[in-house]
């Protein structure tokens, strides 16, 4: 049985690394999902694709009033979307204050604002299901070790705005809960995305399920946060992580 079938959810970033795969995911289960990015929509991806610039509230706004004109209602919103400046990943004693501010009103303020946004109308529905993409380094303390030999880091901006995202979320899930409102978020360990072979193999050693994550490994978290069948979790932080934060 498809568990999401009729339902309309949006997907921000819905064409990046994490994105893509929670695209095809849904739209297996039966969701009409609309890709909401301002990167092309990817070919032969069954979703609707609203360009969509999330740095923007205006872009927001038009993204959401198309989506209400077109289906006449949001069942689910997807907070994928990963903006960032082009000096990300710079080491904390070169990071900029305007390049910090910069990150945290890209990434986490448009959280603010997008919610802001579709929750009005989950209101008017009485139901809706939000999840918000964060990290494991929203939750413990980074393994600078996994960084030995590499150029790699993890950015400061990155713990912060996670961290922020995932209380967030626990805000608006005690907020929205008369209103049928769930809000949750998934927490995922690192995702492979062709780094440098030191850094998985020094990441892999310590996960105990001894490898990185897959993007498809991380959709299906965002499926079940989204269906019915989580209709009593709101206020959640799903950790999809390998086992990462359990040592």
């Amino acid at each position: 049985m498809k568990k999401l079938k009729n339902k309309i959810i949006i997907v921000t970033g819905g064409s990046g690394l994490i994105g893509l795969p929670t695209l095809k995911h849904l739209s297996k289960e039966g969701a009409t999902v609309i890709n909401a990015d301002i990167q092309p929509h990817p070919k032969k991806i069954k979703a609707d694709f609203y360009k969509m610039d999330i740095t923007k509230k205006s872009s927001i706004q038009k993204m959401v009033k198309k989506v209400i004109k077109t289906y006449g209602r949001i069942d689910g919103l997807v907070n994928n979307a990963y903006p960032r400046t082009k000096d990300w990943g710079n080491k904390f004693e070169l990071v900029t204050d305007k390049s910090w501010k910069a990150n945290v009103d890209m990434q986490m303020n448009s959280v603010f604002t997008i919610c802001q946004l579709v929750s009005a109308q989950m209101q008017e529905q009485k139901s809706g299901s939000i999840v918000n993409i964060a990290s494991i380094y929203g939750v413990v303390g980074n393994d600078f070790t996994v960084y030995d030999g590499t150029d790699l880091t993890s950015p400061a901006a990155y713990a912060a705005i996670k961290g922020g995202i995932i209380n967030f979320t626990r805000y608006l899930a005690s907020y929205f809960g008369g209103d049928q409102i769930r809000v949750n978020t998934v927490s995922p360990g690192g995702v492979f995305n062709h780094q440098p072979a030191r850094f998985v193999k020094n990441y892999e050693h310590k996960v105990p399920l001894k490898r990185m994550a897959q993007p498809e490994d991380i959709a299906p978290s965002i499926s079940f946060l989204l269906s019915d069948e989580s209709s009593y979790i709101t206020g959640h932080n799903l950790i999809v992580d390998g086992g990462w934060s359990a040592i």
